[in-house]
């Protein structure tokens, strides 16, 4: 399970709205399952159909004080579910939680993709 809490879920809408009409993409940092900030990222691909996230090097170091990381991206129009690109490029985030937000739906959805096969996760 990962929880988002609204602030934080208001925080990865509005980098998203932002974005528009690319993707966006960040990083939730959590603490026991639970998101205690997002850190918005930069989408190398700049598309509305992928993303290549690129953030301060520095973020990847939080696993070592004990956080997890999980990535989150936007779906300019699709549901906030795993896209076929999404899966062929999951690299580093496969089996973690993988996070989509849909603009167009104002819908958040978390997911684990692990060799192809998409799970979803609860979201609280």
């Amino acid at each position: 399970m990962v929880v988002v809490p609204a602030a934080v879920r208001e925080a990865l809408a509005e980098h998203a709205r932002r974005e528009l009409p690319d993707e966006s993409c960040g990083l939730l940092v959590l603490r026991d399952g639970i998101a205690e900030r997002y850190e918005p990222g930069r989408n190398g691909a700049g598309s509305p159909y992928r993303f290549e996230l690129e953030v301060d090097p520095e973020l990847w170091f939080l696993e070592d004080d004990g956080y997890e990381l999980a990535v989150v991206h936007s779906h300019v129009s699709a549901p906030p579910r795993p896209s076929r690109t999404d899966v062929e490029n999951v690299g580093l985030w496969q089996g973690r939680p993988y996070v989509i937000y849909s603009v167009a739906r104002d819908e958040l959805a978390a997911w684990t993709i692990e060799d192809g096969s998409i799970e979803p996760l609860e979201l609280g």
